[in-house]
């Protein structure tokens, strides 16, 4: 039987239906993505990578910048400041310079009137022996260094080393526990002054200061002190007495070779002359608080 031809089935398929702006896609795409999503996108993308902050160069000047303007600011208020209390520390300053000149003048007129009073008592202390003490008043008086004396005697003067004098730390010799570096001790012109006495001499000054029995020498720091006045190198040392016999016990004695160990093993410049004539001050005062003479006459 004569069909028809088959035709092959025709499957029906779903198909969406086409916008009607198909035709438009850029317009269409542009609407649909707005230009923020791709700012977006981007910062995004440049966060992810750290590329999305300033650059390190620029940021650095930027510092730089700030810092510098911070320091500026600070030196301006400082020197604002600074201009503000210049006159108060300047006024201070004058009031304490005048303070000092008032108080240093007031010190000056006080020693002076010191040395007045010594001058005064050591002249009637010399009236008194005279008075009091006929002839041997005369004698006591310059054994106890109350009155100026002059006569044949000798010369010494004792200077520290040179290293001691440029600063430098010289030799150092231990003594008693502690060291000593070049420099004249008082210790050591304790020694001279009672090497000169026991060798013979009558009348001892250091530097113009008179010695008598009440006189100490001591140390205060690097200065001697004679009756705590303070004396500087080089120390003279004028002794009166039997000129060339003094001169010679004196070196003979032990203080006269620890004076010489000085010289050749720490540097210790020393020197010792006879003289025709020294003369020696009086002693700025003589005070005994305690001694009284005796009046009580021995029995035979």
């Amino acid at each position: 039987m004569c069909g028809m031809p088959q035709q092959p089935p025709v499957r029906s398929t779903s198909t969406r239906p086409s916008r009607p702006d198909a035709s438009m896609s850029l317009l269409t795409n542009v609407m649909d993505h707005s230009l923020d999503d791709g700012y977006a996108e981007a910062a995004a993308r440049k966060k992810a990578d750290g590329t999305g902050a300033l650059p390190k160069t620029l940021r650095a000047k930027l510092g730089l910048a700030a810092g510098l303007v911070l320091a500026a600011l600070v030196v301006t208020v400082g020197a604002a400041q600074a201009r503000i209390a210049a006159p108060v520390v300047a006024k201070e300053r004058e009031e304490l310079i005048d303070r000092i000149d008032r108080e240093t003048s007031a010190a000056d007129k006080l020693e002076d009137s010191i040395d007045k009073l010594r001058d005064d008592v050591s002249a009637r202390q010399r009236e008194a022996l005279k008075k009091h003490g006929g002839e041997q008043g005369e004698l006591v008086g310059i054994l106890a260094g109350a009155v100026e004396v002059h006569g044949p005697g000798v010369k010494l003067v004792v200077n520290d080393a040179k290293e001691a004098e440029q600063g430098g730390d010289g030799d150092a010799r231990e003594t008693s526990g502690f060291s000593d570096t070049g420099r004249v001790r008082d210790r050591d012109m304790q020694r001279v002054v009672n090497g000169l006495w026991e060798s013979g001499a009558e009348a001892i000054s250091i530097n113009g200061q008179r010695l008598t029995a009440l006189s100490a020498i001591r140390a205060a720091g690097d200065a001697i002190l004679v009756d705590n006045k303070p004396l500087v190198p080089p120390y003279t040392v004028l002794a009166v007495g039997d000129g060339e016999r003094l001169r010679t016990e004196f070196q003979n004695s032990g203080d006269g070779q620890y004076l010489d160990a000085l010289r050749k093993n720490f540097h210790i410049r020393t020197g010792i002359s006879v003289e025709d004539d020294v003369r020696l001050p009086a002693a700025p005062s003589v005070i005994v608080r305690t001694a009284q003479p005796s009046t009580e006459k021995g029995t035979s």
